[in-house]
């Protein structure tokens, strides 16, 4: 019965794991990392130790890179250490005003953070803002690649080992 809850409950985490890569509220990847661990205590998972120590560090860095590529992408399409540091702000700031703050938030903050450190260049500033908003996008779509294909493992592995008795 514990095996069986065990998959139950992993499927679940991996599902929601993938949809917390587009819904901004919930860390996916780590989510369904989470999920890929309970299916191999469950006894049906036949992963490889190595298999999870990767998985675990790419669930890790694509959500590390989704809260500081913002930053980076300002920085990169032209803005200034103000634009950089005003999207990491956005980024943080935006947490608080669910779901539409984590989306424009980053783009929000390089737009006034490059106004801050030069007022009279608003082409500019919305050119570093379109770059912060880009690495959003770049970032939303790793984590959904990176749980989708950790959700296919599972599914593979699952349908391919004999069944709990």
């Amino acid at each position: 019965m514990m095996e069986i809850s065990l998959i139950i409950i992993a499927f679940i985490f991996l599902v929601i794991g993938l949809l917390g890569s587009v819904a901004p509220v919930l860390p996916g990847p780590p989510l369904s990392f989470v999920g890929l661990l309970l299916l191999q205590w469950s006894g049906r998972g036949d992963f490889s130790p190595v298999f999870l120590w990767v998985w675990g560090g790419i669930a890790i860095a694509v959500t590390v890179m989704d809260y500081i590529l913002p930053s980076i992408m300002a920085k990169r399409f032209g803005g200034s250490k103000s634009a950089a540091v005003g999207s990491f702000i956005g980024t943080v700031a935006g947490m608080f005003f669910l779901p539409w703050g984590l989306i424009f938030g980053p783009f929000l903050g390089a737009f006034v953070g490059e106004l801050i450190h030069n007022s009279k260049d608003t082409g500019k500033a919305f050119k570093t803002a379109a770059g912060a908003f880009l690495a959003f996008i770049v970032g939303s779509g790793a984590k959904l690649i990176a749980s989708g294909i950790m959700l296919s493992y599972a599914i593979g592995v699952f349908f391919s080992s004999p069944p709990v008795v």
